[in-house]
């Protein structure tokens, strides 16, 4: 399976690289191919709206000349994507809300006879990080991504989110197992 894996926190060694990290390990010694897009090195403008993306049906019909096209182009050819972030403010970094926001363009006709999407079958997970627990805390995040599918025509393959996270040297063996679990669920 090829898989896209997202790195949306700005710290390239932190909590959520940590756990990406055992995740890609588990998927690598399984036999996927994996690669990393680290977002935050990146140069990525947030969906303008105007639309002129859905007067293309067979392509990435985005107008904006910035990174995010070729990321669009990388989750196409892609089997599985994984978003993976750190929880700010009840939901994803800015660098993956970016992305996810100009998959605009990657479907047409949505609530419409005729929809369509450049994603349709395609696998999608998410893994986020956070400081707090889920109540009153993570769960929008995970609904918010939840809804995606729908329009991108994907399938939810599962979703992770490690609490209480400090340092990513505090992070013991047991976190390290649910990210190797999640590697084996979201492949499944």
């Amino acid at each position: 399976m090829k898989i896209l894996a997202l790195q949306g926190s700005a710290r390239k060694k932190g909590n959520t690289a940590k756990v990406l990290g055992w995740v890609e390990e588990e998927l690598i010694a399984r036999g996927h191919e994996a690669a990393l897009v680290y977002l935050h090195t990146k140069n990525l403008n947030g969906c303008m709206g105007c639309a002129k993306c859905k007067n293309v049906v067979d392509d990435v019909g985005c107008v904006q000349k910035d990174d995010v096209p070729d990321i669009l182009l990388q989750m196409i050819a892609s089997d599985l994507v994984i978003f993976a972030s750190p929880l700010y403010f009840w939901g994803v970094s800015a660098q993956l809300k970016a992305v996810i926001d100009r998959t605009y363009s990657l479907y047409t006709r949505y609530h419409e006879p005729g929809h369509a999407s450049l994603l349709e079958g395609r696998r999608q997970a998410l893994l986020v990080t956070g400081a707090g627990g889920w109540d009153n805390n993570a769960e929008a995040a995970f609904t918010a991504f939840g809804r995606i599918h729908k329009p991108h025509k994907t399938i939810h393959a599962g979703q992770l989110y490690v609490g209480s996270c400090t340092t990513p040297a505090d992070m013991d063996a047991s976190v390290r197992e649910q990210a190797v679990a999640f590697a084996r669920r979201i492949t499944a």
